[in-house]
């Protein structure tokens, strides 16, 4: 698909849906992500991105906080929410803006800038333990890697 005919079918999501949602394949160590364009511009709420699930998954979760924040649901960073992930709850975490570049290209387009916010969905493993708790083994941290702080430079 040419840029121009990509270009044409965000846009046409965005106005149809509320939101265009793309998804980056793994590569390398760097584990699959999806995020949303459009939701900020359509809703004044962040972005999201589902960082280290499967395709279906991860945009089934977009699609459901996109229709949430369309209804008129807010959440925040720290905030804590089910009907995500079956039977777990989630946390919505604050991203840096250093990840932008990496991560977001097609919102940095679209808002013609760095001017949006996102927010990263969290998801406990299927003990319930979290990426930040001592008992997360390195798999799951390396799987979803929390990008509410500024990536490590890189020696």
């Amino acid at each position: 698909m040419a840029a121009d005919a990509e270009e044409a079918k965000t846009l046409a999501d965005i106005e149809a849906y509320g939101c265009h949602i793309l998804y980056v394949l793994e590569e390398g160590d760097d584990p699959p992500f999806a995020y949303s364009v459009g939701i900020e511009h359509n809703f004044d709420a962040a972005e999201l991105v589902v960082v280290g699930l499967k395709p279906e998954i991860s945009q089934s979760i977009v699609n459901e906080y996109c229709r949430r924040v369309r209804e008129g649901e807010l959440f925040q960073p720290g905030q804590r929410a089910s009907g995500f992930v079956k039977d777990f709850d989630c946390e919505f975490g604050a991203v840096d803006a250093a990840h932008y570049p990496e991560y977001f290209g097609w919102d940095i387009w679209f808002y013609d800038g760095h001017d949006f916010r996102v927010m990263q969905l969290i998801f406990p493993n299927l003990d319930g333990v979290w990426p930040w708790e001592p008992e997360a083994d390195d798999w799951f941290r390396a799987r979803q890697p929390l990008l509410g702080t500024a990536p490590s430079s890189q020696t």
